[in-house]
């Protein structure tokens, strides 16, 4: 009798390692308050018993990712060990990297680099004037994508089909007055923003704060990312963001385009 070929499916299920999902999750639950957290509190965040979260905790613990007094659990700076070796390994953050600290100088702005995330958006990399942070958005920081520039941007490359159904399942709350929440509306604004080549989102994501993306594209037109520039609404008007803001923005993201695999 022939042997069956077992299906990817099957693969994917038996190569699954649940104990570690179950690590990755509870990892993740130190953001949602801040301070240390109770093992309780960690177990009920991540949905675990609390005898399963505890040898987790301490698995992390003996790996020097959380540290303990006992009684509250905190994360440890070597967590950050598993961002910066993404951040190294990233083609988009070598790449794009210059290009940001090129377009910060000219328009003496902050300019930040970000790709999806599900249905938010990460930032992954930043350029200041001078390479002076004194403020913006930090690496690491998600918004929804449905409401900021360069979520739309990138939710551009969806088809009108794929776009309709994603904006329809994601979770739209209003983060301000301004906040377009309307799925019809809003594929009608991202589908409009994919023709023009960027994105102004104008205090949807923050009350007091607009900001202009470009889809960041790869060799073969695949949108991968979106570079972005804003600025509170009280220093700079709209019309400078698609005037001084635009053309360096574009030219950035089009010179790399061949670089990006």
């Amino acid at each position: 009798m022939p042997k069956l070929k077992r299906s990817e499916s099957d693969e994917r299920a038996t190569d699954f390692v649940e104990s570690l999902d179950r690590g990755l999750r509870l990892l993740q639950c130190f953001g949602a308050t801040p301070g240390p957290m109770t093992l309780s509190d960690l177990a009920r965040a991540a949905d675990l018993p609390r005898a399963t979260a505890r040898r987790i905790l301490f698995t992390l613990q003996h790996g020097g990712f959380v540290a303990s007094d006992g009684k509250l659990f905190t994360l440890t700076p070597h967590v950050l060990t598993l961002a910066a070796s993404y951040l190294r390994s990233s083609q988009l953050v070598a790449v794009l990297q210059p290009v940001l600290d090129r377009v910060a100088t000219a328009a003496q702005e902050i300019s930040s680099l970000a790709v999806l995330d599900g249905d938010d958006v990460v930032f992954i990399a930043r350029g200041g004037p001078s390479r002076v942070f004194s403020g913006g958005l930090e690496i690491g920081y998600r918004l929804p994508a449905f409401c900021t520039s360069v979520g739309r941007a990138m939710l551009g490359r969806l088809d009108d089909a794929e776009l309709a159904a994603r904006l329809k399942t994601m979770k739209r709350d209003a983060l301000t007055p301004q906040t377009v929440t309307d799925p019809k509306a809003l594929a009608a604004r991202i589908t409009a923003d994919r023709a023009q080549g960027y994105s102004l989102v104008d205090r949807e994501a923050e009350p007091h704060f607009r900001s202009i993306s470009v889809p960041v594209h790869r060799y073969d037109g695949v949108i991968v990312a979106a570079i972005n520039m804003g600025a509170h609404v009280d220093r700079v008007p709209a019309r400078e963001l698609l005037d001084r803001f635009l053309p360096l923005l574009r030219e950035g993201a089009e010179a790399v385009r061949s670089q990006l695999l």
